[in-house]
């Protein structure tokens, strides 16, 4: 069993919409925008990413906004529901807020004796805000009160056809089953970073998901540095995953595997993080390129949309 993993990194989406999906992040949630640069793969593509104050792991939600892209089609083999983590007594507030901007999909809920409030994105995203009790500082920059701003993270959701190797993969990786609830098995991570939570969802006549703006296109585990990574990577490698080399993202290094019901993993240091090029106090105002990239500044300054 795997000790390196310390819960989630970050969550990557996708989006139809740059502007928008700023705008949601920021004004009505709340987060603080950590960086803004491009796709790796795609340059024309912006890769926005939202977190706390500094971006720290587990607070980090990130898109990759494709001008115009159709939309997902939510089914099996894909992450369902992101969850944040809000204080006790929160979800009130959060409800007045999201009906006041316009949030679709607002319900009420509770499992395994939390109280949830769901509610969707732009683009039909599925997230839930929680109530837990969480100790982590909360970006306070965004106009939320402190006293009920989200903390990062509490986890996230996977739908599976079948989630038995899925299950014997979470518990490799450090998380224990907590509690089950009908088809929703929950998994923690002992001492993890409060981003410690996957619930697996098992839907056995469910069709398949479709990637589209909406989608989570993969979701990250933090490791503390770059030797417990690769202690990862020989791990999983040992026992039959197919595991990427190690990728240089800039403000971290990951590595990527496709689980058996078909979502993709990564695995992400928590170094060097998102002040390796930019004063904390001035995160994400700029446009930061890869190096691999930086001959397109001109021509990406002039076709990326405005994000306000």
């Amino acid at each position: 069993m795997l000790k390196e993993i310390k819960g989630l990194h970050h969550v990557t989406s996708m989006a139809s919409s740059a502007r928008a999906n700023n705008a949601f992040f920021t004004e009505t949630l709340g987060l603080r925008r950590v960086k803004q640069t491009v796709n790796f793969d795609a340059p024309d593509v912006y890769h926005l990413y939202y977190g706390d104050e500094i971006g720290t792991p587990g607070s980090v939600m990130t898109y990759f906004p494709f001008p115009n892209m159709g939309p997902r089609g939510a089914g099996a083999g894909e992450v369902g529901v992101t969850v944040f983590a809000v204080p006790k007594d929160a979800l009130p507030y959060w409800r007045e807020r999201l009906a006041a901007r316009g949030a679709p999909g607002l319900k009420e809920e509770e499992i395994f004796g939390e109280k949830r409030l769901r509610f969707t994105g732009p683009d039909g995203d599925e997230f839930a805000l929680a109530e837990v009790a969480d100790s982590r500082a909360p970006w306070t920059g965004g106009g939320v009160p402190v006293d009920v701003a989200i903390r990062g993270f509490q986890g996230a959701s996977l739908r599976l056809r079948d989630a038995g190797a899925t299950d014997e993969l979470l518990r490799f990786m450090g998380y224990e089953v907590a509690d089950t609830a009908g088809a929703v098995t929950r998994f923690v991570l002992p001492g993890g970073n409060g981003a410690d939570m996957i619930e697996v969802e098992t839907l056995p006549g469910a069709r398949p998901a479709r990637l589209g703006a909406g989608s989570v296109h993969h979701i990250a585990f933090a490791v503390p540095d770059r030797a417990a990574q690769l202690e990862v990577r020989e791990a999983l490698a040992d026992t039959g995953h197919q595991v990427t080399p190690v990728i240089d993202r800039d403000y971290f290094w990951s590595i990527y595997f496709r689980t058996p019901g078909g979502v993709l993993f990564e695995v992400a240091t928590n170094e060097p993080g998102f002040d390796r090029d930019e004063d904390t106090a001035h995160l994400g105002e700029a446009l930061r390129l890869p190096k691999q990239h930086a001959h397109l500044r001109s021509y990406l300054e002039q076709h990326l949309e405005p994000l306000s």
